[in-house]
């Protein structure tokens, strides 16, 4: 792959990082019920809190990513260190299903008789995101794994 072609991925994925970053930060503060609310009511009621320390494997992530794409520019790819950059990806993940599980229940609990039908087909839209991600990662990693114990194993035969 031409190093140009992996700095733009890198460049992309970093504007990927820098506006969900901004999503979660912003969002909030444009939603309606938080219209006459402070800053500790709209950034520390559980719901959010829940939501920014579930973002937390999507940034590791997103650095996991950037990293596997510098081992391919340096054409590294078929190293250790890009198995196991793809094994945290795949495990971030599946820690994002995790927490979007956690919260669909939150949500289903504290509605009430609220309609909550968007909030669980966003959770259903993510889950389903991240279950693509993590078979991915997860196929990419047994791939390099194998890779990389052939070239160790050729390395010793010569």
């Amino acid at each position: 792959m031409k190093k140009s072609s992996t700095v733009f991925l890198q460049a992309v994925i970093a504007l990927i990082g820098i506006g969900a970053l901004a999503l979660l930060l912003l969002e909030p503060r444009m939603e309606g019920v938080n219209a006459h609310a402070t800053n500790s009511q709209i950034y520390f009621n559980s719901f959010i809190v829940l939501v920014y320390a579930g973002s937390i494997p999507f940034f590791i992530a997103l650095y996991q990513a950037v990293k596997v794409l510098g081992y391919v520019g340096r054409g590294k790819v078929f190293s250790p260190e890009a198995v196991k950059a793809l094994r945290v990806i795949k495990y971030c993940a599946l820690a994002i299903i995790g927490f979007v599980v956690v919260e669909e229940i939150y949500i289903m609990l504290t509605h009430g008789n609220d309609d909550a039908a968007g909030g669980i087909m966003m959770g259903v839209f993510i889950t389903f995101g991240s279950i693509v991600i993590a078979t991915a990662a997860a196929m990419f990693e047994r791939i390099l794994r194998s890779a990389v114990e052939l070239k160790s194993e050729n390395d010793l035969t010569v």
